[in-house]
């Protein structure tokens, strides 16, 4: 999409994800079980401007989900619609259909997003979020729900629209893509807060690491090597500190081919 493009609601924080989950070859709701080892596949094409500032994407996580997605986007305006399937905790494949809109400009912006199950007529997910952003500075607040069968998905009371999510970027040195970002969690309900901190930087123009500590006592860290910026290897590691007794590290290692 065009650099002039304000984008989707998706974008609202996105920064700072990128620090603190992107790459980290988190485990979707499905996934391929082989003894030790856990595993999936994920699949994207997108047709960029096939009308002016009209974005076509086809995602396909297997066996976990996929969906075909519309994006429209201008200055001040961003509008996504996406039809497709989706994992449930019980491990079920379930239709559903996401709409979401975004207005303002690059440095303010407001939107909100609403996903219904289409077999049960349920609405699954319901957000708003503001979102600020400048060269070196990001910050973003999200307020929303999420139905009892997605309650992985946000921490909090999942019949009300009571769970505040803040997230804070700042980039550090764009010469060695250093950046710092923080994420809370609170609960209105529940009165239950959480945090997570994390940070990367480049050790060469070609090798990314990350680090990221949360509130519960999970320590990850990673780091990628990308050849001709084309292909990406990632080995990731997360370990719990809190837990009754100190579990074994998780493992993870991911490739990716951006042709």
């Amino acid at each position: 999409m065009r650099k002039s493009s304000l984008g989707s609601y998706f974008d609202i924080g996105k920064r700072a994800r990128d620090v603190l989950y992107s790459d980290y070859a988190e485990p979707p709701e499905m996934q391929f079980h082989y003894k030790y080892f856990d595993w999936n596949v994920d699949l994207s094409c997108e047709l960029e401007q096939a009308v002016p500032g009209l974005r076509t994407v086809l995602e396909c996580t297997v066996p976990d989900s996929g969906k075909v997605e519309l994006q429209y986007s201008n200055k001040h305006v961003g509008i996504t619609g996406s039809v497709g399937l989706l994992a449930n905790l019980e491990e079920e494949l379930v239709p559903a259909a996401t709409v979401s809109g975004l207005i303002g400009t690059k440095v303010l912006s407001l939107g909100g997003s609403v996903a219904v199950d289409l077999s049960s007529r349920e609405i699954e997910r319901l957000n708003a979020g503001l979102n600020m952003s400048g060269p070196y500075l990001a910050a973003s607040l999200i307020m929303g729900r999420v139905s009892p069968s997605h309650h992985n998905n946000m921490r909090g009371d999942e019949d009300s629209f009571d769970t505040v999510r803040g997230s804070f970027y700042v980039d550090v040195n764009p010469l060695t893509r250093s950046a710092i970002a923080a994420e809370v969690n609170h609960s209105i309900s529940e009165n239950v807060t959480s945090f997570m901190l994390g940070a990367q930087h480049a050790l060469l123009p070609s090798t990314l690491i990350k680090a990221r500590l949360d509130s519960y006592g999970k320590a990850g860290a990673l780091i990628q090597q990308d050849f001709c910026k084309k292909f990406y290897v990632t080995m990731a590691a997360e370990v719990n500190f809190r837990g009754r007794e100190l579990t074994i590290p998780k493992l993870g290692f991911s490739m990716a081919l951006c042709p």
